[in-house]
């Protein structure tokens, strides 16, 4: 009984043309005075072949209703299944076939997702057992090395916020806070954090304050560049130099006089996992450092890019003006 009630409100329309078609033979037997007999005879007929139509819909419709009712706790692939030859039928085949499509890519988006963080963690863990390996060594000497202790614990650090940062990336709520910041303050933040690695290896800094304020997020950018001096750290030879200091185009430069990277590499250090014949030569190399670098730049609108010649140096500039952006 209830099908039948949504079948009616469902096909009200022709209930509706009975009822004209009905008034219409009436206002003909009124006017040219036809006998009551073939005015009844013609609403027989009518209803004869308007419930045999009726009856014939609305036991498709009730088939339809089944049919779907089988297949609702199923996936779309099974509602793929009902054929239904109508317009509005096709409509909906190809509208279900679009959402199958979208959910497909979705899913494959999500595992792949999944996979490159597992394969990441996985790194992410036999790198962090090197410095934690180095701290066990270190610790069963009888003298203890505090310094050595502390650059392999800023590693640790350094390796968790990168693990942090890899998550908060693909994080769907962003983070970020925008305002005007002293870029000074920001570098002198980042020095201070590999201050015991300058110190043990010798390598002489050289700090040209910028004396520029900027717009981004402090966080972020902190984090930038905490990268890029631990990736000068790692590839300048005890001794070296470190060069912080604005160029002619008002971009930051961090430059190194270190190995320097080939220019075969160069095209592709900011490809995820990428190491080249330096990471791979160091061992200690995830290939997402520079890649994290140019994700957080492109979020907070700056820019990123080196040059480099081999054994002779190495310059990340950051491009740091935002004015495409209202400040508010």
């Amino acid at each position: 009984m209830k099908l039948l009630i949504y079948y009616c409100k469902d096909h009200k329309y022709w209930f509706y043309l009975l009822l004209v078609l009905f008034l219409m033979l009436l206002c003909l037997f009124y006017v040219y005075q036809m006998n009551v007999e073939p005015l009844l005879y013609g609403y027989l007929l009518i209803l004869f072949f308007f419930f045999v139509f009726i009856g014939s819909d609305f036991y498709k419709y009730v088939l339809g209703h089944q049919q779907r009712s089988s297949i609702r706790e199923e996936n779309i692939v099974s509602a793929l299944s009902i054929e239904d030859i109508t317009l509005a039928g096709q409509d909906y085949h190809e509208l279900l076939e679009k959402m199958d499509h979208t959910r497909v890519e979705a899913i494959m988006e999500n595992e792949n997702q999944i996979n490159e963080t597992m394969d990441y963690f996985t790194m992410w863990i036999h790198q962090v057992k090197l410095p934690i390996a180095g701290m066990q060594l270190l610790l069963e000497e009888e003298q203890l090395d505090r310094k050595s202790i502390q650059s392999q614990l800023t590693r640790i650090n350094q390796y968790t916020d990168m693990v942090l940062a890899y998550l908060r990336m693909y994080s769907k709520q962003s983070d970020f806070l925008f305002r005007d910041v002293d870029l000074d303050d920001l570098i002198r933040q980042s020095i201070r954090y590999f201050s015991t690695d300058f110190i043990a290896r010798k390598i002489h800094l050289v700090f040209q304050p910028t004396n520029q304020s900027v717009l981004t997020d402090e966080k972020w950018l902190v984090f930038v560049l905490e990268q890029i001096l631990s990736n000068a750290l790692k590839y300048t030879p005890v001794g070296g130099s470190i060069r912080i200091y604005i160029n002619d185009v008002k971009q930051l430069v961090i430059e190194d006089n270190g190995m320097g990277i080939s220019a075969s590499d160069l095209a592709r250090v900011f490809e995820k996992g990428y190491t080249g014949f330096n990471g791979r030569k160091d061992k200690k190399a995830t290939g997402l450092g520079l890649y994290l670098c140019k994700e957080i730049c492109r979020k907070l609108e700056h820019t990123i890019s080196i040059e480099s010649k081999p054994n002779a140096y190495t310059r990340v500039l950051l491009g740091l003006d935002r004015r495409r952006f209202r400040h508010e």
